[in-house]
């Protein structure tokens, strides 16, 4: 993939280059927006650019994705490009979007690093954006393809048929084709994109897990209110203003779905970890294994601040019951009930079977604690798999 001479220059200047690729992404998304506003009032998520999240994941990806060619110049790391993928077709991006956001990437490297950037240089990470960007292009004009719609044209409208307020901070909504046609099917664990338009008349959009069974006429997602100041960050304005101003009868512009952690079709055991609001995509999960008639043993593990904290916790018993062969475990920081654990998800008492299928969701401290306790147990890491929700901080971080 990656030419010889490039990987010569890029393995020689990626440490130069990732030592400053915080100060590239933040001069980068300056120089963007202030030559496309339309695209943080309309495209990205403004509250993780205000925490400086979205940032974070860029520099992360652009990172792993060039070490890895260095690495390994004849391979794709498929796993993180099919990530990135699914949340660009889930928002509707499309190829020529991939030119613009090189015009001010690469103006922003050359301003940051300044006569380092050689034409050898510069040619060398032209190499490696081009293959990055061309490589989640073709993985994404797929994804169109596949739900048949045009590339960037991914929204139709829903209607709320109902809504229920699960806890203090979460409500689900109920959602069927405004139009009345049929809800397309989607796999056990995807989400979709969900755009609303705000006070100021940005049309912000939110990922959210479908936590309703694949075969559902109604489709569900499970909103939890962002109060950002308590978790270091700006109030969700998406999450707000449903909770606000989104009633039974309105209607709502949703995506097709999108997402790469689904259940996979298998007679293996499953285990299904989650915590806060990371259980929507395993009640999915859960409620496709239970119609279907899963035979195999299933793990399912959830960790919250408190009984009344923890959404659609009835449902999380109810559809552990339905199963031949299921278990259900709950952590809580507080007002634990008898028979439910104290304090942080822990595996030590717990049983994993051999050849145990673990899917994670939910604040990336509780997925590496929870991932390091499978490995200790014995559970291959190609048999973990995980669900970020907001951007994939995993990859700069992990």
């Amino acid at each position: 993939m990656l030419s010889e001479t490039s990987t010569a220059t890029v393995r020689a200047t990626l440490p130069a280059v990732g030592a400053a690729i915080g100060e590239i992404t933040e001069l980068f998304y300056h120089k963007l927006f202030a030559a496309h506003p339309e695209l943080i009032r309309d495209l990205f998520n403004r509250g993780n650019q205000n925490a400086g999240l979205q940032k974070q994941a860029l520099a992360g990806s652009i990172a792993a994705f060039a070490t890895h060619l260095v690495a390994h110049p004849d391979q794709r790391p498929d796993v993180m490009l099919n990530r990135i993928a699914h949340k660009h077709a889930s928002l509707g991006v499309t190829r020529e979007q991939y030119t613009v956001v090189h015009e001010h990437l690469f103006a922003a490297i050359v301003e940051i690093l300044g006569e380092a950037v050689t034409p050898e240089v510069a040619a060398a990470w032209d190499e490696v954006y081009w293959l990055m960007a061309n490589a989640l292009t073709a993985i994404e004009e797929r994804l169109y393809a596949e739900r048949q719609v045009i590339a960037g044209d991914v929204w139709r409208e829903w209607t709320v048929a109902a809504r229920t307020e699960e806890t203090a901070d979460c409500t689900t909504f109920h959602l069927a084709p405004a139009d009345g046609s049929p809800a397309p099917a989607h796999l056990p664990g995807q989400y979709v994109s969900v755009q609303v338009e705000l006070a100021d008349g940005a049309r912000q959009i939110r990922q959210y897990s479908l936590s309703s069974a694949p075969g559902s006429p109604v489709r569900a997602i499970t909103v939890k209110r962002v109060h950002g100041p308590a978790a270091g960050g700006p109030d969700g304005e998406v999450s707000h203003h449903l909770h606000t101003h989104v009633r039974t009868g309105d209607t709502l512009r949703v995506s097709v779905p999108y997402g790469d952690l689904v259940l996979r079709d298998s007679t293996a055991p499953v285990l299904l970890a989650s915590a806060g609001i990371g259980c929507t995509p395993m009640l999915s999960m859960l409620e496709h294994l239970a119609d279907s008639g899963h035979a195999a043993p299933v793990t399912v593990l959830h960790a919250d601040r408190s009984p009344a904290d923890h959404p659609l916790r009835g449902d999380h018993r109810a559809l552990t019951h339905k199963l031949a062969d299921a278990s259900a475990r709950f952590w809580y920081e507080e007002a634990a009930e008898p028979g439910d654990g104290e304090g942080r998800l822990d595996l030590a008492a717990v049983p994993v079977p051999a050849g145990t299928q673990a899917y994670l969701c939910g604040p990336l401290p509780f997925m590496r604690s929870v991932r390091e306790q499978l490995l200790a147990k014995g559970v291959p890491a190609a048999d973990i798999h995980y669900e970020v929700f907001g951007p994939d901080l995993w990859l700069a971080s992990a």
